[in-house]
């Protein structure tokens, strides 16, 4: 019996790709005959599983949409991503599904078992929201479920690193906290090599992994991490700075563009300076666009070129 339910748990993560299977091929990777796979299948169908079966030479299994949802098998990558998404729902990320949200949690937490609870609690708690922005690197979501449990536990890291100019480091480090900052994810952390606070690009980690050794937290200067990577960033060189005068005042303006590397500098009652320091043009511009605001550039040349280009190009595809 056990045998059969694992098989059978087997199938229907199978199947739940939603792709048509051969049935030679699905009895091979069940190591089972077609005759065995026929009645998995109708067991399946006694469950509430909508399974479709085509019969001859070329027949084969396809699970479709049914009229109720039933049971989902979820492998554990899937399971803490629905969590996590639901999470950042409940919070008003995606408006007017709050509670909904918070239903659907709810229900995903009490049958998690303990050690995905465990990766649930670190992304969430020891991960910080600065801004959101779709369109970032790409980063691997083991990776960043590996760093934030090291943040929790307090576990020493070790990872390979590459810097802007392309140099890579193996680094190891006393983990902190994660920033969602700009469209980029970033670490900071106690570099226990070179004796300082650091902030990595978590895209640019290769292979991060727990050492096992645990450390105590060291206070973060200024106690905000977000904040800090904000200040950090700030200090970088870029190739350009950025800088325009905002017909809006900056008290107004400031909850619209916080956690996106914009600084606002108040001229007067009526406008304020926009700077960012950049290494190229695309995310300013987008800044600018989502703020809403008249606004005129100040610096560089090459922006207002930019903007220019950019406008035309959108001026052609609108007639």
């Amino acid at each position: 019996m056990a045998n059969t339910s694992a098989r059978m748990l087997r199938l229907l993560s199978l199947l739940q790709t939603h792709r048509f299977w051969p049935g030679s091929e699905l009895a091979g990777r069940l190591e089972v005959s077609e005759r065995t796979l026929r009645r998995d299948v109708d067991r399946l169908r006694d469950l509430g599983y909508p399974v479709d079966a085509a019969r001859g030479v070329a027949g084969g299994y396809q699970l479709r949409s049914g009229a109720a949802m039933p049971p989902l098998l979820l492998d554990d990558e899937e399971a803490v991503a629905i969590a996590v998404g639901l999470h950042s729902a409940a919070g008003g990320v995606v408006d007017g599904i709050e509670e909904t949200s918070v239903r659907a949690l709810t229900k995903v937490i009490q049958v998690m078992p303990p050690r995905l609870r465990r990766r649930v609690d670190a992304l969430q708690n020891f991960t910080v929201a600065g801004a959101l922005g779709a369109g970032g690197p790409k980063v691997d979501a083991a990776a960043l479920t590996t760093i934030a449990q090291a943040c929790r536990d307090d576990e020493r890291l070790r990872f390979d690193y590459t810097d802007r100019d392309g140099q890579r480091t193996s680094r190891l480090v006393e983990p902190h906290r994660m920033v969602s900052l700009g469209r980029r994810w970033y670490l900071v952390a106690w570099d226990a090599e070179r004796h300082d606070w650091r902030t990595f690009r978590v895209d640019r980690l290769l292979d991060p992994r727990s050492t096992g050794h645990r450390f105590r937290q060291r206070e973060l200067p200024g106690g905000d991490a977000a904040e800090y990577v904000r200040q950090r960033l700030a200090a970088q060189p870029t190739r350009y700075r950025v800088v325009a005068r905002l017909a809006a005042p900056a008290d107004e303006l400031e909850p619209q563009v916080r956690g996106t590397g914009t600084i606002l500098e108040p001229v007067d009652e009526r406008s304020c300076r926009f700077v960012m320091n950049v290494d190229e043009f695309h995310w300013p511009m987008f800044v600018l666009g989502a703020v809403g605001v008249d606004f005129e550039i100040e610096q560089p040349d090459e922006f207002a070129d930019y903007l220019r280009g950019a406008a035309a190009l959108f001026l052609r595809a609108g007639s």
